[in-house]
């Protein structure tokens, strides 16, 4: 046992967790645990981002990526406040982040004094947990808590609060056991069976396959499931690489810009086995329509899902992995030869909604980037219409590669996460796909990006224009463009060489392909800007609240 600083405590429990990357930016109220960083920066490295939201993204995007938990750093005041947007894009979406922050000495709470913000309080309903720490003796457990709790069942982002005095103060500190997780209830067997029992007598069974089945692991036993019971897989935006695109009853995304065989086969169904997901209401739209005909099986390690959005005839509370290893082993084989044929004919039918153009067109744009990616690259989005592209036409193998905030729709995330992803992955070849609206956000983190020298490929399709919104515009407003209309001067292959990125053009594919085979295994980052018609839409569209019947194919 020694006596040891706040700021050190921190620093070695960090490191007991297994942390050797953190992100942030400093600052006055975390200037000590920053000299700590310092002493110890051959044990743990800290990546200085342009902003703390790009700090907070790149801790986001490397969780996303590892599947660990992560770790960002801000001082007090607007320090803390600039990670808000962060932590709730982290909480809306399940992702594992620690987020510490500096504040006031404690004499000084709520004085209104240099910098300081009640942190606690504004992140309150964004965390899972927040810890303000007022005793040195109770730093080092508050720590240990904070990791479990991020770790435990539904993952999601934890803060802990460090008044500087904290840290300048001193205790005994001795090394301890990891906390161990908490324990995962598991569903009875008279449940499992019931389940069982509503698959077998099931004539059209569809997989409703989300984010919960990434985290969990559980991407293997749902492809068997699918397999045993003939059963196509829809799958939510979170959930998207949890299935091998190559796999033939994967039908992709399902939602208001989902695959139309995806949507169609849903409202087509007898029966929705839905694992790991939230039934938001872009991947429901009407509800009443939604289960209209159609019974459903929920199963989700958090039971406040559990007929929050979508009422379910049988709900399972368990780790995804664990409740269907039981359930796999009660249901039958069947081969719903009908139901295939019916899929087939869903799939024929969505090939005449997609372009089959050889223009300079998204999809296009979006295919030959994966022509020169391999089913390691991790692949990031912003978002807007470029995101609803890359869900139709990127094919995703593996899971977790790919990161997109898909429960807060964070404009700005991807430049962060994807410095994240690359960095976890130690420093691999990673995509970011972007739009000019999202990219003007946070597009200082070139910065960073060209400082850790990174293989990042930003490929930003750029129409001058807010898309997505402008297409709401367009549809629903009468062609009311209100401030959607960018018209900006902004030469972006200029802005990537003022960082120390390289900069180019393209207009056409040929363009775009020689660039890549010159320029794709780059070291470093490069940009592409893709010029694009501002008129280009994201189709199929289901509008809100609307069902197949209303489906926007053109």
């Amino acid at each position: 046992m020694m006596e040891i600083s706040g700021a050190k405590i921190v620093i070695e429990e960090l490191i007991n967790h297994g942390i050797n990357t953190v992100f942030g930016y400093p600052g006055g109220s975390v200037i000590h645990l920053y000299d700590e960083l310092y002493k110890n920066s051959d044990r743990i490295k800290h990546i200085i981002t342009a902003h703390e939201q790009g700090a907070s993204h790149a801790a986001d995007g490397y969780a996303r990526a590892s599947g660990k938990a992560s770790v960002v750093i801000a001082t007090s005041g607007p320090g803390a406040t600039n990670i808000v947007t962060g932590i709730a894009t982290a909480y809306l979406d399940s992702t594992p982040m620690i987020a510490i922050t500096g504040n006031v000495a404690i004499a000084n709470l709520g004085t209104d004094s240099f910098q300081e913000v009640d942190i606690i309080g504004v992140t309150q309903p964004i965390v899972k947990h927040s810890f303000i720490v007022t005793k040195i003796e109770d730093l080092q457990d508050i720590i240990r808590q904070a990791f479990k709790i991020c770790m435990s069942g539904r993952k999601g982002p934890v803060l802990i609060d460090i008044p500087k005095d904290i840290q300048v103060a001193k205790c005994d500190y001795s090394k301890k056991d990891i906390l161990p997780l908490c324990k995962i209830p598991k569903s009875k067997i008279e449940n499992i069976k019931k389940a069982a029992q509503v698959i077998n007598e099931s004539k059209k069974p569809y997989i409703y396959s989300g984010g919960g089945v990434i985290a969990s692991e559980a991407h293997d036993i749902v492809l068997s499931l699918s397999k045993k019971i003939s059963a196509p897989i829809g799958l939510s935006m979170m959930g998207l690489s949890a299935i091998p695109a190559s796999y033939p009853l994967n039908l992709k995304m399902t939602g208001m810009h989902g695959k139309y065989s995806a949507s169609a086969a849903k409202y087509d169904c007898d029966l929705i086995i839905a694992v790991g997901v939230r039934f938001s209401d872009r991947a429901t739209g009407g509800k009443e329509e939604y289960i209209k005909n159609t019974k459903v099986i929920h199963i989700d390690i958090d039971n406040s899902e559990h007929n929050k959005n979508i009422r379910a005839d049988i709900t399972l509370c368990g780790d995804i992995k664990q409740e269907l290893s039981m359930l796999i082993e009660e249901v039958e084989a069947k081969d719903n030869k009908e139901w295939i044929n019916k899929i087939n004919e869903f799939l024929e039918k969505q090939k005449t909604f997609e372009q089959n153009k050889t223009d300079f067109i998204p999809q296009n744009i979006i295919k030959k980037i994966n022509d020169y990616t391999t089913e390691d690259t991790v692949i990031a989005t912003d978002v807007g219409q470029h995101q609803m592209w890359v869900t139709q036409f990127y094919d995703f193998q593996k899971p977790r590669k790919f990161l997109t905030s898909g429960g807060l729709g964070t404009m700005g995330f991807g430049m962060g996460a994807i410095i994240g992803a690359s960095v976890a992955l130690g420093n691999k070849k990673a995509v970011l796909f972007t739009g000019d609206g999202s990219f003007g956000m946070n597009l200082t983190e070139l910065a960073t990006a060209v400082t850790e020298n990174l293989p990042i490929v930003i490929v930003l399709l750029n129409n001058n224009v807010l898309g997505m919104v402008r297409q709401w515009q367009g549809v629903f407003f009468e062609g009311r463009y209100s401030s959607t209309i960018l018209d900006r001067k902004t030469d972006f292959v200029k802005i990537a060489e003022a960082f120390g990125a390289k900069g180019f053009r393209a207009t056409n594919l040929n363009e775009l392909e020689n660039i890549l085979n010159e320029n794709f295994s780059s070291k470093s980052p490069i940009v592409i800007d893709c010029i694009l018609d501002e008129d280009e839409k994201v189709l199929p569209m289901i509008p809100p609240g609307g069902s197949i019947k209303n489906i926007i194919t053109e």
